[in-house]
């Protein structure tokens, strides 16, 4: 962290997708809710979508496309059964892929669920200048990554470099 930067909080939005969860039994929306404004950044938006490709295609290019969301959070759909298909989503409307998020998410991971992290296909990237981020669905890995990665890297005075401060440049051609 650095003294020398001021605190700039940017605008997130979290969406879970499930076929099951519900406002009132989503705890993994709930974390990331609660640590979001604990860290000083703002909830802009929460929502629940359905396992399903094209719906979660749907969301995320509404969310890009508002200018007032710096950054999408999702939680669930990242495993390998049937029904998990955010990583596809999100392939689809990457810009760019952040390849090393998954890798050190998995990384981090190991250490606390061994072998079982290879299930996750958490992954990262930036699209139409918005950072998103799909994270497994259990409670404990959107703690781990939040705590672990992103309040770091969503952070202004994390140094030597952070997320935030390259915000103005996404868009660059």
């Amino acid at each position: 962290m650095s003294d020398e930067r001021n605190f700039l909080p940017v605008n997130i939005a979290v969406v879970t997708v499930s076929d099951t969860r519900t406002p009132a039994n989503d705890k993994s929306g709930d974390l990331l809710d609660d640590r979001i404004k604990a860290a000083g950044h703002n909830v802009a938006l929460r929502a629940i979508v359905v396992d399903d490709q094209a719906t979660i295609v749907r969301k995320l290019k509404s969310l890009i496309n508002d200018r007032e969301i710096d950054v999408v959070l999702a939680t669930g759909g990242t495993g390998v059964t049937g029904r998990d298909v955010t990583p596809e989503a999100f392939q689809e409307v990457f810009d760019k892929e952040i390849p090393g998020f998954g890798e050190l998410f998995r990384m981090l991971s190991y250490d606390k669920i061994g072998t079982s992290t290879i299930q996750s296909r958490a992954t990262a990237g930036v699209a139409g200048g918005t950072y998103i981020f799909a994270l497994p669905g259990s409670p404990g890995a959107c703690r781990d990554a939040w705590d672990d990665i992103l309040v770091h890297q969503l952070d202004y005075r994390f140094q030597p470099c952070n997320f935030v401060e390259l915000m103005p440049r996404l868009m660059e051609k």
